[in-house]
């Protein structure tokens, strides 16, 4: 595009001589040149983003076009300010003004709506025309709504603060000269590299360095699924950091002379190229859908991206996973160029850090063919040790078991010579034992892992993983990719094997303790997910891979049918703990049956550990994790004692026993009357603490009254809430609008009717942290669930301000999907609901119920980011279960409906 179809210079220039000929008043002619310029900016603006969404991906031309539309606004405000409204016929010395762009205008590169940063620079003091020209200038900038940063100063100022401040430094470091004294501006520029860049390249690398970390500490993993584009790791200012360092350093101009400094390879800068060009059109198309800076790639931003891009729905995934699955390539590219960049300073001496690590810590003894080089872990004879492609696994062994880094050089043969896997080498025992050593050995086995995908190694030696290498999955469940997930859950288990977290994985520690074959273990879990990303069911696939890759392995055939299994039933035991109801002797039955051995319980607990751990920082808790434990102790019992054990009638005798024995103060004949009041179901649902409440809640109802108890179970992360009424219809959904109104969220409930006519019911809830209520918001809840179920409040009214979505939530599609199971309980029907959660959610659904003459025992609530699974035990209006097939059809509609209409509230 020509330039001057963004900004005709000439012509603009002759406008505003006709403007200052026709507006007398300051004010009325800058009034006049806001309009003109702003005008001038919208085509211009309009122009560029017509241009790009022709061309998605073209981000260089895009910026650099912002960049120099953004230059001639600056320049042309400039030029009005001082011949129309502080014109000087005669300046003195000190009346010289130089305009510089600094920091990201200064580089050139800007996003539709960057910030502009200015430098006015004056030879000595500002001067009162000085002041006033900088002033007025400001005004018609932000009167264009340009977000303008800006600092008036000497080059002596320039100097003192660089000094004192990196920030500043490192905005000056990119200056580019604009309008106005170029002389002056040559002087900074050269009192710059002089007098304060040259002697302290250490002291700005470290400091940037330094920068960094903090950035990335502040910002997440590079693999989080919201990733800041411009702040993450893996993002534009990693990018940028590198070209500050070069510049610094040796003075380039361009990012391209890194490859004649010796810093990269072409290929190396052939990848800094795409991945700049691919964060930055990224960058663009965010700030545009916004209208404003945006840096955040939220959720919903993603799908409007995606399709800006040109990315489309296919292979079973949506254009949005495939349009994050590249960015988070191109985010593992930067962090591979960053390593070797910085180790190639490390390397120059120039980075201190990893001096002072070498100066205390002595050289490791090292194998045949690797040698130590500036403290990092390197090749001796680059022939001979690709002469067997097994070396290159070797590299990574080597350097777990000597606890080196590995040398920039080292890493660079790897993606060079991948191609010399082939299926011959990856079936040869050696590199299997040396893949396992690194896995088993050494005790990190997720540093080794994330450096050989990283680099590639890990899909060349597992072709199968390739695939979900930087796969995003497109929900608000898992915080990372699904490769980086299966690393941090053999981080998970390498931790619990170490015993550093035994305190809060009890049983999980205990399992490893007592010993697991290890390799089916690692196994399993590197390969669980693996079959993501395809239409079909990816533990079934998962499974289909794990038949072939296991044996490739070396795994024994006893061994590969274990990792086969575990890769097929690695949700078993998750969804049995969280959408079934652990109580029903039924549930720990079908489980026991499923699993069949101690060996596959103790594997598939500790898989299921580390895979809920693994999904994201704040998704394992203390309810989950008493779920687990209570089913995989129930099995065991099971299986050391029978499955006949499991029977209603023992458990009803052993809650009772133990009731009376809490209950001591109490009399034989107070004591009979509460153990002849409830039916058998009760018995065995509930823990004996939460019979005791009943039981004195019971004691102390009136008529008419609602008797409410509410504890924090901090085992738990959860409060729990008794409730003692007048049984009626409806009882559940009440409730459940009810907590809906205060913003809880409900985990576990049930209910239970007494023999005299009262309902009791339980109910886990949690708050929007998922942990337990803080005891001074206690109150506040018992006042509004009283308000509530006395009718006060009505909850189908009130709920409707209140289950709407957020903006970044409403991006994700949940299929809904309604089944009914009367083989899951020997005495209820099973209706589990998977659908979109929302707020009001379950109580649409337990309301829905209600009205349809269905008595809800259980509700068993499970989430997972955007979905939420509600499995509710029930039985029709006669107290049998619902067989017929009509019956359940036309209580599927009703619920469907439900969902749709409240849905479609939420989405509005």
């Amino acid at each position: 595009m020509a330039p001057e179809r963004l900004f005709d210079t000439d012509a603009v220039y002759a406008e505003i001589e006709d403007l200052a000929r026709t507006h007398d008043e300051a004010s009325a002619f800058r009034g006049a040149l806001v309009r003109l310029l702003l005008a001038r900016r919208k085509a211009g603006m309009a122009l560029i983003e017509e241009a790009f969404t022709a061309r998605p991906f073209d981000a260089r031309p895009t910026t650099r076009a912002y960049s120099w539309l953004t230059d001639c606004i600056v320049v042309t405000a400039l030029h009005a300010v001082k011949r129309h409204l502080h014109p000087l016929s005669n300046p003195t010395e000190g009346e010289r003004l130089s305009v510089l762009a600094v920091g990201g205008s200064g580089r050139g590169e800007m996003a539709p709506y960057s910030d502009v940063d200015l430098l006015f620079l004056t030879p000595y003091k500002t001067t009162p025309w000085a002041e006033a020209v900088v002033e007025s200038m400001l005004y018609v900038l932000w009167d264009l709504h340009l977000k303008v940063g800006h600092a008036t100063r000497t080059i002596r100022d320039c100097l003192r603060l660089g000094a004192e401040d990196m920030t500043i430094r490192t905005a000056m470091l990119e200056h580019r000269f604009l309008a106005g004294d170029a002389v002056l501006a040559g002087k900074l520029h050269d009192r710059l590299f002089n007098d304060l860049f040259q002697g302290s390249e250490r002291e700005f690398t470290e400091a940037k360095l330094a920068e960094r970390d903090s950035r990335h500490e502040k910002q997440g993993q590079r693999y989080m699924v919201e990733p800041n584009v411009k702040e993450g790791k893996g993002g534009l200012r990693d990018l940028q950091s590198l070209y500050w360092i070069a510049k610094y350093l040796h003075g380039v101009q361009d990012a391209g002379e890194l490859v004649g400094l010796g810093l990269f390879t072409d290929e190396e800068f052939a990848v800094f190229a795409r991945a700049s060009e691919f964060l930055w059109a990224t960058r663009c198309h965010m700030h545009l859908i916004t209208g404003r800076p945006t840096e955040q790639l939220t959720f919903d931003l993603q799908v409007e991206v995606a399709a800006r891009m040109d990315y489309s729905d296919h292979g079973g995934r949506r254009a949005v996973e495939h349009f994050m699955q590249d960015y988070f390539r191109h985010a593992t590219s930067v962090g591979d160029l960053t390593r070797i960049f910085l180790a190639k300073l490390e390397a120059e001496n120039i980075s201190v850090a990893p001096m002072l690590r070498r100066f205390f810590r002595r050289t490791p003894r090292l194998r045949k063919g690797f040698r130590v080089v500036t403290g990092r872990l390197s090749i001796a004879d680059e022939d001979e040790f690709l002469s067997d492609p097994i070396n290159l696994l070797r590299l990574f062994q080597e350097a777990l078991r000597t606890g080196l880094l590995i040398h920039p050089d080292a890493m660079r043969l790897v993606p060079a010579n991948l191609a010399l896997f082939n299926d011959e080498l990856r079936r040869r025992p050696e590199a299997n034992r040396i893949f396992f050593d690194t896995l088993l050995k050494y005790g990190n086995p997720e540093r080794a892992l994330r450096r050989m995908n990283e680099l590639g190694l890990l899909s060349a030696f597992l072709p199968e993983f390739e695939p979900i290498v930087a796969m995003m999955q497109f929900n608000m469940y898992h915080s990372y990719t699904v490769d980086e997930h299966t690393i941090q859950c053999i981080k998970v288990l390498s931790e619990i094997e170490h015993g550093d977290l035994v305190e809060e994985l009890p049983v999980a520690s205990s399992i490893l303790n007592e010993g697991v074959n290890r390799k089916i273990i690692y196994t399993a879990l590197l390969l669980h997910d693996i079959g993501k990303g395809r239409e079909e069911d990816h533990s079934v696939l998962g499974a289909q891979i794990a038949r072939k890759v296991a044996p490739r392995l070396g795994l024994k055939p006893k061994e590969a049918e274990t990792v086969e299994w575990l890769v097929r039933y690695h949700l078993l035991m998750s969804d049995m703990a969280q959408k079934r109801d652990i109580a029903d002797p039924r549930t720990v039955r079908d489980f026991a049956k499923a699993v069949q051995t101690k060996e596959r319980l103790d594997l598939l607990c500790v898989l299921t550990v580390c895979d809920i751990r693994g999904v994201g920082p704040n998704v394992w808790n203390n309810w989950k994790a008493a779920l687990l434990r209570a089913l995989y102790r129930q099995t065991r019992r099971a299986m050391d004692g029978g499955l006949e054990a499991l029977n209603r009638e023992q458990r009803g005798s052993e809650a009772k026993r133990n009731l009376r024995a809490a209950l001591s103060d109490w009399s034989a004949r107070e004591l009979r009357a509460e153990t002849g009041r409830h039916y058998p179901p009760y018995w065995q649902g509930l823990h004996v603490t939460a019979h005791v409440v009943f039981a004195r809640l019971l004691r102390e109802v009136t008529e008419g009254k609602v008797a409410i108890d509410l504890q924090i179970d901090e085992d738990r992360d959860a409060t729990r809430a008794c409730f003692v009424m007048e049984d009626h219809p409806g009882i559940f959904s009440r409730i459940a609008g009810a907590l809906a109104l205060v913003g809880a969220n409900v985990v576990d409930a049930r209910t239970y009717t007494t023999k005299d006519g009262y309902a009791t019911a339980a109910f886990w809830i949690q708050d929007g942290d998922q942990t337990s209520y803080e005891a001074d918001r206690l109150p506040r809840l018992t006042q509004m669930i009283h308000k509530t179920l006395r009718g006060e409040v009505v909850a189908r009214e009130a709920i409707k301000s209140k289950d709407k979505l957020k903006k970044r939530e409403k991006a994700f599609r949940v299929p809904t999907s309604i089944t009914f199971d009367n083989d899951g309980s020997d005495i209820f029907t099973l209706i589990e609901v998977d659908t979109r959660d929302r707020p009001g959610l379950l109580y649409d659904l337990t309301r829905t119920l209600s009205e349809a003459n269905v008595y809800i025992s259980s509700a068993v609530i499970a989430t997972y980011g955007a979905q939420a699974v509600d499995t509710f035990y029930v039985k029709d209006m006669f107290g049998l279960k619902f067989q017929s097939l009509s019956k359940q059809k036309s209580l599927e509609r009703k619920l469907r409906t439900a969902i749709e209409q409240g849905t479609k509230r939420a989405l509005s």
